[in-house]
């Protein structure tokens, strides 16, 4: 055999060996393979070993899962005309491969730069209090509007949320004042409302005592032992309270000489 010929022999098999390793690709579980052939689409390959022809088709392959994208911090300027940043992450992932290859460049950089201006656009239309209190309604309201530009580019939106809400120092003060300002409110009406309801119980008690005078008697003797507790404490008695001690010692003493007399005519009946 002539050296020409085993010099063509190994040529030809080593272009054979490198256009079968052109030929095969390997497409992975979560990916699928966009072909072209010619420049024009021929198929979608699933996952697995697949093989094409060299040259003539180009295969490019498409994640499947959902791609997480943070939305860089926006300066925008709320409806109230207050300056905030506004920063937030979304999530989306290919759900037709043809149409992310065929319709658009690159969908992370189209689903990125949309992205940031729905969120400008839809946080520019609410006052800062419906911002930073109605964030859900916000995330569906950026989400709606990103599926309808999207769906044309093979891309579903599955979730947009909100992530940081910068706001000047100014405004924290200012809020801060109006959150002291309204917690103080509350406390001086829950103060309010305790001074109603003891005013009434004391009325409600004050009529009682009215209706029993002894009542308000006991009431001035047991105030008079808590004060005496302290052995150290000198308790000085008004002259109205002796009077009323005088009066129920005498009644004590009336009572005591009514049972005597029953007790002893109990004594002569016996005898």
């Amino acid at each position: 055999m002539s050296t020409a010929l085993i010099v063509t022999l190994v040529i030809v098999v080593v272009i054979a060996i490198v256009l079968f390793f052109m030929s095969v690709k390997i497409v992975k579980q979560y990916e699928r393979g966009v072909v072209l052939r010619f420049g024009r689409l021929h198929s979608v390959r699933e996952p697995g070993i697949r093989f094409i022809i060299p040259v003539v088709d180009v295969m490019t392959k498409v994640s499947m899962r959902i791609v997480t994208l943070p939305i860089q911090s926006q300066g925008i300027i709320t409806k109230d005309n207050v300056s905030v940043g506004v920063s937030a992450v979304a999530y989306f992932r290919v759900v037709d491969p043809v149409k992310s290859v065929i319709a658009i460049e690159n969908v992370h950089s189209a689903i990125d730069q949309i992205a940031q201006t729905t969120l400008r656009k839809v946080v520019g239309q609410h006052h800062l209090d419906e911002t930073l209190a109605e964030t859900a309604t916000l995330n569906a309201n950026i989400r709606e509007i990103l599926d309808v530009t999207t769906v044309d580019w093979g891309v579903e939106v599955t979730l947009v949320e909100l992530k940081d809400i910068l706001l000047p120092d100014s405004m924290k003060r200012a809020m801060a004042k109006q959150a002291e300002a309204e917690r103080e409110k509350r406390a001086k009406i829950i103060a309010a409302e305790g001074e109603a309801l003891a005013a009434a119980q004391l009325g409600a008690a004050s009529d009682t005592m009215m209706a029993h005078p002894l009542a308000l008697q006991l009431r001035t003797l047991q105030t008079v032992v808590e004060v005496g507790v302290d052995k150290n404490t000198l308790v000085v008695v008004p002259a109205p309270l002796m009077n009323s001690i005088g009066e129920l010692t005498n009644f004590l003493d009336r009572e005591a000489a009514v049972s005597q007399v029953r007790g002893g005519g109990e004594t002569l009946a016996g005898t």
